[in-house]
């Protein structure tokens, strides 16, 4: 299991109030949903502060997380059964445009997900799933692909009370790619070819940082 401290990110960033407590569900930008521990001080860089032990189950790691610095880093609770609905219309909907170039296309993908909006978050699991089904990932894409899935699905699964695999699995199946001979297929097939037709090499120029799956 991971343990990490997440203390040198709040320099800069001012305090706030902190209104989580022991049990409660959240989600922490870039690790996906997990569960507050426990609420006490610990003393980091001879510095005492309150911080919240987070336990992300999906990624085994534990992250203690400065309670004033909370909500200014992004934590939120778990979203809602209305908000559950408005992010499974996001991941039925249809593709939205993405830069064509290989490169452009995962950086523009990376910084949606660097937002920790659900809404952004799904709609990048959505494109990369449907890209995936249609024209196939390169490596790195397929990183980012099944490490959104995760976080996406962690939520999900404190959110429809379901198990970590069940959430994966549920998710999983809505991003299934239509029947073949299914008006949606044959609808996709056609957006498919429009786009092969559309699409042109912009240049292939090969950036070393967009391996990486996070700064």
């Amino acid at each position: 299991m991971t343990d990490s401290i997440d203390d040198d990110l709040f320099d800069t960033i001012t305090a706030g109030e902190c209104d989580f407590q022991v049990g409660d569900n959240v989600v922490y930008p870039h690790h996906g949903a997990g569960v507050v521990r426990a609420r006490a001080p610990r003393k980091v860089l001879g510095e005492d502060r309150e911080y919240l032990k987070i336990r992300i189950l999906h990624n085994d790691m534990t992250v203690h997380v400065p309670c004033d610095q909370a909500a200014a880093v992004g934590l939120r609770r778990v979203i809602d059964e209305d908000t559950v609905r408005k992010v499974l219309g996001v991941l039925e909907g249809p593709c939205t445009d993405m830069p064509k170039n290989w490169n452009r296309r995962f950086k523009h993908n990376r910084e949606k997900i660097k937002t920790g909006d659900i809404y952004e978050l799904a709609e990048v699991v959505r494109n990369l799933a449907t890209r995936e089904n249609e024209k196939g990932l390169s490596t790195g894409e397929k990183q980012m692909f099944t490490r959104a899935k995760k976080v996406l699905a962690s939520e999900l699964m404190y959110a429809l009370e379901k198990s970590e695999d069940e959430a994966e699995e549920y998710l999983d199946s809505i991003l299934a790619p239509p029947a073949e001979g299914s008006p949606q297929a044959i609808a996709a097939a056609a957006a498919a070819a429009a786009a092969e037709e559309a699409e042109d090499d912009d240049g292939a120029v090969v950036d070393d940082d967009a391996l990486a799956l996070q700064d």
